[in-house]
Formats: structure tokens, sequence, C-alpha cells
């Protein structure tokens, strides 16, 4: 008998609302990440933002406070939204995964680990729930991680990074969807070109910006 794939479906409230979705979310056990993680770490932001940022999975400090994007990835993010004229208070910033996967260095440091596709796939339909309760004029994906749980496994960031897409009907119809390098590929980029690769990042976020305001307008 093939045992069942993990997924987080039947975690998922009837009712959809993002209170609903994040009481939820709290309790779930659809794959086995939930087992070392301190907590899960949902989504936020408000309904209807016209923005919705995603992220690959929280990171150590995003796991302790239970809140996405606040470790050093996620202020560089912050700076990057200021210098691309977005009010951070427009948006939405979630990731594809909710819980934060790690190996341990010394016994003690807790090192990030990639989540598989078996886990991005198990912890889709929260970001699905997102989405529909949510419903933002543009997405944008942070990540090889974020744009192939929505886009497909053979998607590449580097092929398509900062055109505007569209998804798939079968999860949403009306949102765009442009998709870039993680903040933290720019963190980890040494080389004297580092400037440059911000201000690579700073560009696919107007460009987001921009499809936002058309879409608005």
């Amino acid at each position: 008998m093939t045992a069942a794939k993990p997924t987080a479906e039947p975690f998922l409230p009837t009712k959809r609302s993002l209170r609903a979705l994040q009481t939820a979310a709290e309790k779930c056990e659809g794959c086995s990440l939930f087992e070392n993680a301190t907590q899960t770490v949902f989504g936020h932001g408000k309904a209807k933002s016209p923005i919705m940022l995603i992220g690959e999975q929280p990171g150590d400090q995003e796991d302790r406070a239970g809140l996405p994007f606040v470790g050093p990835a996620g202020r560089l993010l912050a700076r990057a939204l200021n210098d691309a004229d977005i009010d951070p208070g427009i948006t939405y910033q979630t990731n594809a995964v909710k819980h934060f996967k790690f190996t341990r260095k010394g016994g003690k440091r807790r090192i990030h680990q990639k989540p598989n596709r078996t886990e991005v796939v198990a912890c889709r339909p929260w970001l699905l729930a997102e989405i529909e309760v949510i419903h933002p004029q543009v997405i944008v994906c942070l990540g090889a991680t974020a744009a192939q749980s929505l886009l497909g496994a053979t998607f590449r960031v580097s092929t398509h990074r900062g055109e505007v897409l569209t998804l798939p009907a079968a999860i949403a119809a009306g949102p765009a969807v442009v998709a870039t390098v993680h903040p933290s590929a720019v963190l980890r980029d040494r080389s004297d070109r580092r400037d440059e690769a911000y201000q690579a990042f700073v560009d696919d976020l107007r460009s987001a910006r921009s499809v936002q305001l058309r879409s608005a307008s």
C-alpha cells in the first residue's frame, strides 16, 4: 500500500480569513518540519494587500520571533522596498514553507537547510489559501523555491527574472507574478559587484510596483 503524500490540506479551516488560516496553521503537521521548528511562521500583513511577497522559508530569527523577514535578509528587503518606493504597509509578506528547516553545527548553531520539493508541495495549500484571501494585484516570488512553488519545478529565476508573468489558471486568476532573487542571495554576494546585485533586486521590485500601479488605475 502506497503511503499518503505529506500535505497540509487536512489542516486548512473551512472559513477562509487570515485570522482563521493563521490559527489553523499553528497546529499544522502536514509534513515533518513541524517536529523541530519552534513554531509555525505564517504570513504578515493585511487582507487585500496589493503586493504579496513570497520567500522560501523562515530563518532562525523568524522561527524564534514567529514573523517572516525579521532577520538579516528581512532587513535588506525592507531597505530595498524603501529604495523601490514601496510602502511596506501595502505588502503581505510570507513564505512558501511555514516551518524552519535546519541542521545543527557544533550542536548549537542552527543552519538553514533548503526545503525539498515534497516539503514545498506539502505546504502549498497554505500559500494558495493566502493568495485566495489576499487577492493581490501582483505577487513577487523571492527566489527559486517561491517561484517554483507557484510556477512549476522547472521554472528558472535566472531565465525569467523581472518578467511580468501570470499565475497558472488552476491557482488563481488575476495576479501578475514577478520573480527575482531572494534577498539572502544579495547578502551572500561577496564580489565587487554586490552593489549591482542589490540595485538589480531593487529594479525588480520597482517593476512589480509598476505592474501594481497599472492594475490599480
